[in-house]
C-alpha cells in the first residue's frame, strides 16, 4: 500500500490571468489539441494501403511516428487548443 503523505506537493502551479500562467496555459492546451488530431490521424489512417511495399512492423512505427509529429505541428491550428483556453480563462480557473 502506497503512503501518500510522501507526495511532494510542493510545487505550485501557475495562475490563469498571468502571462506566465496564461502561456503554460496555452502550451498544455495545445499539447491537448495535439493528442486529439492524432487520435483523428490514427483512425482516418488505419486502413490506408501501402502502394510500394508490403506491410512490415518498420512501416508502421514510421507512419506511426509520422501522424505523431503531423499532430505536434499542427497543434494550435484547428481551434480545439483555443477554445479550451478560452473557456479555462473565463472560468477563473486558479491552481
Amino acid at each position: 500500500m502506497m503512503d501518500i503523505s510522501s507526495i511532494n506537493t510542493q510545487k505550485s502551479l501557475p495562475a490563469i490571468g498571468s502571462k506566465d500562467g496564461d502561456k503554460v496555459l496555452r502550451e498544455k492546451t495545445d499539447q491537448f489539441e495535439s493528442i486529439i488530431v492524432k487520435m483523428m490521424l490514427d483512425e482516418a489512417m488505419k486502413d490506408e494501403k501501402n502502394l510500394f511495399s508490403t506491410n512490415d512492423p518498420g512501416d508502421k512505427i514510421f507512419k506511426s511516428m509520422y501522424r505523431e509529429e503531423l499532430s505536434n505541428a499542427s497543434a494550435g491550428g484547428f481551434g480545439f487548443s483555443q477554445m479550451l483556453f478560452e473557456h479555462l480563462t473565463q472560468k477563473g480557473v486558479k491552481h
